[in-house]
């Protein structure tokens, strides 16, 4: 049997409009299908294990009615008990070993189908771009994907295992009762089935919208837990701990009354279901107790006739319980699958080709961007970065500095004009290999829960430790590590909390130097490293900028002044360009911010140092 990875799976179509129950099924009908013959396999056990089922009562009442055999061969009462005895036990046997190899032969297809879809969504989420995932609501969607995997597991569980057994021993026993008793006996089991199943789907279509707005309110309610707990320093800064629990509890209080308004609908579907049962089952046992009076049914007959009842009973109401199961099962799907259906805004081209780099020449072409239609952020910007030189962007705060990094590693595509990297325009190639070239010290550095070690090594996975060490070095972060009781195993906390801004962005520049790219972004690289620490790196990134194309994005003038080109951005245009000493002599824009800078910088220096009172 061919093995299927988890990822060879076809991704589903773009929606084409609302998705409805259907258009889930059809969603997941392919990852099943990849295992053809064990679902084949599976379903042939399933039948075997119903019709197995359904030979039991028909050996009982054989055992029954042979009791009552007149004992003129006493051979016959001997053997003929003994021989329904020993097929009522291998029909019960039998039942059992079908539905466990049917078990078996499921298992596999079921949690592979878990595993591809999760991973899809998972590989699908990361293909969005930068503005879904500034949008999302982080706690809501990973809840949606928690119950919506869970969903599958559910469905194909309750879809195939029960409902198809089920309407076949249905079938089964109608056809039995038809042919060899009275017709009322079909026509009283059919004509309960029918209702019963009538008011099922019924009660159960218009409970739907409950779990509907459980979902809706748990997501809510988890979304606010998580932010609230992601941004825990802040809720400490401010004293709001009662706020953010009355926050919570709203949001619980909500999910509360949708749980008991979910709550109370099914009780009244189970007890209606439980009085349509307990009228066919009097009706039925009425009418073979009289048939037995009348003599024409045997006590085995009477027997069966309870016996296929009892069965009936038993996956009918269950059946209620798959329905509703299976319609709860495909609402939390439908989250899930949603998120697939989420558009790639920025996609690779179908003859999109690898990134072939020449020295890593990039090239900004009369670019226009705007994140919001309404709110242009970059007009007209061009300029040119020569392979193995440094450019820095300066100005004031949303003119769009980081902006430039985000075109440039294609995060979104510019509305006009074009961004080439060696003459290549980044639309055309893969954003895999785009991203492969460049390395970026961003200002807002965010780390894994994970190790030291580990947050460097994610620059170039499965790097060498030596080869980590070195970057650490280069990084001027190794002596501190080292100072650490667990050295590079030391765990950084969620999003890098437990080191300071300064050591989470040296480890955000050893993790760059890792990796070891052609091309260089540093968005305030130092922003968060005192004067001393600043220097000390900024001449390691001077070193590890040579014969390297560099885009510098800086607030600090200083860090900036030998840059080869000079950029001046204000409110989206470029409106200065030039070396540091060329701007300063044109008196413009950039002359000023550097005055403002030094006088900031004197003034620092010409006051007194503050005392530290030590405990």
């Amino acid at each position: 049997m061919r093995r299927q990875s988890a990822s060879t799976a076809p991704l589903p179509p773009p929606p084409g409009g609302p998705r409805n129950d259907w258009a889930t099924l059809r969603t997941l009908f392919p990852y099943l299908w990849v295992y053809k013959w064990r679902v084949l396999a599976a379903l042939s056990c399933l039948v075997g294990a119903k019709l197995a089922n359904l030979g039991v009562p028909l050996v009982l009442k054989k055992l029954i009615d042979s009791l009552t055999i007149s004992p003129t061969h006493p051979q016959a009462l001997l053997v003929l008990p003994v021989a329904a005895l020993v097929a009522y036990g291998a029909l019960r046997f039998a039942t059992t070993l079908f539905t466990e190899l049917r078990e078996f032969l499921f298992a596999r297809v079921t949690q592979r189908a878990v595993r591809t879809i999760a991973l899809q969504v998972f590989r699908h989420l990361h293909s969005l771009s930068l503005r879904f995932h500034l949008n999302r609501q982080t706690g809501g969607m990973s809840r949606d994907i928690e119950r919506g995997t869970r969903g599958v597991n559910s469905l194909v569980s309750y879809s195939l295992f029960s409902i198809l057994p089920t309407l076949v021993e249905i079938a089964l026993v109608l056809g039995y009762l038809a042919l060899h008793y009275d017709p009322a006996f079909a026509l009283i089991t059919g004509g309960a089935l029918v209702i019963y199943i009538a008011f099922t789907i019924i009660v159960t279509e218009w409970r739907t919208h409950f779990r509907r707005t459980m979902n809706e309110l748990d997501s809510k309610a988890n979304t606010r837990a998580i932010d609230s707990l992601l941004n825990y320093e802040t809720v400490k800064y401010f004293g709001n701990e009662n706020y953010e629990a009355e926050r919570y509890d709203h949001g619980l209080q909500k999910y509360e009354s949708a749980a008991v308004r979910s709550q109370t609908s099914l009780s009244l579907l189970n007890s209606g279901q439980s009085l349509i049962i307990a009228i066919a089952v009097t009706l039925i046992l009425w009418r073979s107790t009289q048939g037995v009076i009348d003599h024409k049914m045997t006590l085995g007959d009477l027997v069966l006739v309870n016996s296929f009842m009892l069965q009936l009973y038993i996956p009918l109401n269950f059946l209620g319980v798959i329905y509703r199961e299976i319609k709860q099962s495909l609402a939390d799907m439908e989250r899930l699958f949603s998120l697939l259906d989420q558009h790639r805004e920025v996609a690779d081209s179908p003859d999109a080709q690898p990134l072939v780099t020449h020295g890593g020449r990039v090239a900004f072409s009369h670019v226009d961007f705007s994140y919001e239609s309404k709110r242009q952020i970059l007009f007209d910007v061009d300029f040119t970065i020569p392979a193995g030189t440094t450019t820095a962007v300066v100005g004031h705060s949303g003119s769009g500095k980081s902006t430039l990094s985000r075109l440039l590693f294609r995060f979104y595509d510019v509305n006009a004009g074009a961004i080439s990297i060696d003459g290549q325009d980044i639309r055309s190639i893969t954003q895999e290999s785009l991203r492969a070239h460049i390395g970026i010290v961003p200002q807002d550095t965010v780390l894994f829960n994970d190790t030291i070690e580990y947050n460097i090594a994610y620059g170039r996975p499965g790097a060498r430790r030596e080869d980590i060490v070195a970057a650490a070095r280069a990084a001027s972060i190794h002596d501190f590590i080292e100072t650490l009781p667990d050295g590079y195993a030391t765990m950084v906390g969620e999003r890098g909390l437990k080191l300071s801004g300064g050591e989470k962005q040296r480890v955000a520049i050893a993790r760059t130097l890792l990796k070891n790219p052609a091309i260089l972004i540093f968005d305030e690289a130092t922003s968060a490293l005192d004067s001393k620490a600043e220097q000390a790196i900024q001449a390691q990134l001077k070193e590890i900028a040579k014969n390297r194309t560099t885009l510098v994005i800086a607030h600090r003038l200083s860090t900036i002044a030998d840059a080869q080109q000079i950029l001046v951005l204000d409110h989206g245009r470029i409106v200065e360009r030039g070396t540091h000493q060329s701007l300063l002599a044109a008196d413009g824009l950039y002359k000023q911010m550097w005055e403002r800078q030094q006088a900031r910088k004197d003034e620092e220096l010409a006051s007194p140092p503050v005392e530290v009172e030590q405990e």
